[in-house]
């Protein structure tokens, strides 16, 4: 059996992006709908540019689908580009005045060249549609054992919505945030992120914000203490950290635990018979500070991530910057570019985040086959419930 992995290629306007995903069991039930529903919801969002126009982002499966199920093979997802002008001079210029905030400056000295269209064409944002059906491939397999993630944007800028997500609401909320423009399930919320757009817009400006995303239906004991790279919550913050324009990462309370006394931290443990056939075994917490994860381990607890968002680096009001050619102060190079893509953000983290519970989940319970990981899961949960008959 080998460990679930993904891999991705492609340039922003090349022929197509295409992911690589191995490890995965025969016989999961790929649903090309929902992947295709995620490739969509990728490209909307309040604030997207001109690009999202060009683009009907859909996944062909090349290889390790037959009928509907996947076979145990490598599974290869095409997502053609319609904006495909790489080898066009012309369309696709060189770029000698590096962006603040964007890959061009370290990229081109890196690979040492002053033209930064290289760089970009595979920095570009443009890369996480692969990621993002990756993503949505491994939920299929997840979806089967009723483990389901959700994210939305919890602030654009200085708009934030104090929203509580939990398993009995996320189902609402989940059609709530699909009737946003901005993907937030607060309409009080949803508007001000808007408007905070919207003068960014008119600024010539950008917007950044924090994205949230919760996964429900665990067991505990996903991930493991016993390495460093084993432990779940560092798999997913790398994942997340990994998004174009991340730049910081926390579980469930995050960097307010750190201003709190112990007391006021940790999620103390209780026991309800009532939930002894659930995932969680009938442990129950009063609180899910931690954000279901202790010890690099889930704790049966909904796990709980939240990701910061750095503003997009092409602006209308270009920053100072220089050309490499001559090393001359010049205002930095323009692409065509969003003014938020926080919306988007939301959907790659989604996708990123299940993708890695996914991987923990086949560690945990492999097996070559879906019927395989089906008994194994049984199996686990069976022995755990004789610790607490």
């Amino acid at each position: 059996m080998a460990t679930l992995t993904f891999r991705t290629a492609g340039e922003s306007h090349g022929k197509a992006n295409i992911a690589l995903i191995e490890g995965l069991p025969a016989g999961v039930n790929v649903d090309a709908k929902f992947i295709d529903a995620e490739l969509r919801r990728r490209q909307g969002g309040y604030g997207r540019g001109g690009r999202q126009q060009i683009e009907v982002d859909r996944a062909q499966f090349i290889t390790g689908v037959r009928m509907g199920r996947t076979i145990g093979s490598p599974v290869t997802i095409l997502i053609p580009n319609k904006d495909l002008r790489l080898d066009d001079p012309a369309a696709t210029p060189p770029l000698h005045r590096p962006r603040p905030g964007h890959a061009d400056l370290a990229g081109s000295i890196k690979w040492l060249t002053t033209d930064c269209r290289e760089i970009l064409e595979r920095a570009s944002a443009r890369e996480t549609a692969a990621r993002v059906a990756a993503g949505a491939l491994a939920r299929c397999l997840l979806r089967e054992f009723g483990i389901e993630a959700f994210a939305f944007v919890r602030a654009v800028g200085s708009a934030q919505s104090a929203i509580e997500i939990t398993a009995a609401n996320f189902a609402e909320m989940r059609t709530r945030r699909d009737a946003s423009e901005v993907y937030c399930p607060d309409p009080d919320a949803d508007a001000a992120m808007r408007q905070f757009i919207t003068d960014q817009k008119a600024a010539k400006d950008t917007a950044g914000g924090i994205v949230e995303t919760h996964v429900f239906g665990l067991p505990p004991g996903l991930g493991s203490c016993m390495t460093w790279d084993g432990r779940l919550d560092s798999r997913i913050a790398a994942a997340v950290i990994a998004i174009q324009a991340f730049k910081g990462v926390e579980f469930g309370l995050g960097f307010q635990a750190a201003r709190l006394p112990g007391s006021q931290v940790h999620d103390e443990i209780g026991y309800d018979p009532a939930g002894r056939n659930t995932p969680s075994l009938g442990f129950t917490r009063s609180t899910n500070n931690a954000g279901g994860v202790e010890g690099g381990m889930t704790n049966g607890q909904p796990v709980v991530v939240r990701a910061a968002m750095k503003p997009i680096s092409t602006l209308g009001k270009p920053l100072h910057s220089i050309d490499l050619t001559t090393l001359q102060p010049s205002d930095a190079g323009w692409e065509r570019s969003d003014i938020s893509a926080v919306a988007a953000a939301s959907v790659i983290m989604e996708n990123v985040v299940a993708f890695e519970i996914a991987r923990a989940f086949v560690e945990k319970f492999g097996g070559d086959t879906m019927t395989e990981i089906r008994a194994g899961f049984q199996a686990y949960l069976a022995f755990a419930r004789q610790l607490v008959k």
